[in-house]
């Protein structure tokens, strides 16, 4: 359990303890002036019973007060979509406006901002390399600023952004074998991968990334972003012909399951959080408990009127 005000709780506890202290002396000071003028002290404790749930109404109260709040375990349905974004040198051709980064980073946000709640995203920047930016998470803007970050740098690997995509999902790191071994990943059906990039590829294992995800359930949805008559970019001083390579991305969208989009259709992306097979995951999630407080605190504090009353005609 957390509060939201520490020092609130500490004033109400000795608010409390004070009421206690003084219900306590008054009680002795009364039995011993009935005691020496020869009176029977009525009731025993149970007379002041009614002071006692008074006071621990209190108590509760200040409890209230000092905002506390449960991590109480939550269940609901969820899937995860990777969106792995390709970075390499190419991405920075102007085939498409204002470069292909900059239209992927564009199509990207409109996606996330497409899915509800259920789906947590998390995004993976790759080249020959690759590196998750973002985990999964249903807090979609940590995927957004992920996207803003992302920079052109390097070569491309379509391979090692699907080995990468898997690593994102199963939380733990996914590699291809020396000698063409491919990892059992485990079944991951409520995982997709959408990949933006031109296709062009200068790693391997792409087909044996693929089969490593179509064997784990995971659909990879390729996102082709450029043009097929392409663009020239300044790498290290040199002028590189650049095009959109659609059936590399056409070919690891159906080994997987998936489909492949032009970048001038991906306004149909949306549709593709309609293809991911939601679990049941269960989420701590922060539950206030100062209303439930207060109403108990209420029952206390009538309770102890009501009993005060009754044996002594006074509220106090």
């Amino acid at each position: 359990m957390t509060l939201s005000s520490s020092p609130l709780l500490v004033i109400g506890l000795l608010v409390t303890a004070a009421l206690a202290w003084a219900a306590v002396v008054s009680a002795r000071r009364r039995t011993a002036a009935l005691t020496a003028a020869g009176v029977a002290v009525p009731g025993g404790r149970r007379a002041y019973l009614g002071t006692g749930l008074t006071i621990a109404g209190v108590g509760v109260l200040a409890v209230a007060a000092a905002g506390p709040t449960a991590m109480v375990p939550v269940p609901r349905t969820a899937g995860t979509v990777i969106l792995a974004i390709d970075v390499s040198n190419s991405m920075g051709a102007d085939d498409v406006a204002p470069t292909r980064l900059a239209a992927a980073q564009r199509a990207a946000r409109a996606f996330v901002a497409a899915q509800p709640d259920s789906v947590d995203i998390g995004v993976v920047a790759f080249e020959r390399g690759a590196l998750t930016t973002a985990r999964p998470d249903a807090d979609h803007s940590v995927a957004l600023k992920a996207i803003d970050r992302l920079k052109i740098t390097g070569g491309t690997s379509l391979g090692t952004a699907i080995t990468a995509s898997l690593s994102a999902i199963t939380g733990k790191q996914v590699a291809l074998g020396r000698e063409g071994t491919a990892p059992d990943i485990g079944y991951w059906p409520s995982a997709t991968v959408v990949m933006f990039s031109d296709g062009q590829n200068q790693g391997a294992d792409v087909e044996r990334a693929a089969t490593v995800a179509q064997g784990a359930g995971v659909h990879i949805h390729t996102v082709g972003v450029g043009t097929t008559a392409g663009a020239t970019v300044k790498v290290d001083g040199y002028h590189l012909r650049t095009s959109l390579e659609e059936d590399t991305l056409t070919s690891i969208a159906q080994t997987t399951g998936g489909a492949y989009h032009p970048a001038s259709d991906t306004a149909r992306l949306d549709g593709i959080a309609d293809t991911i097979d939601l679990r049941l995951t269960v989420s701590d999630e922060p539950l206030p408990l100062a209303g439930g407080l207060i109403g108990l605190a209420l029952a206390l504090l009538t309770a102890g009127a009501a009993l005060t009353v009754l044996r002594s005609g006074r509220v106090i």
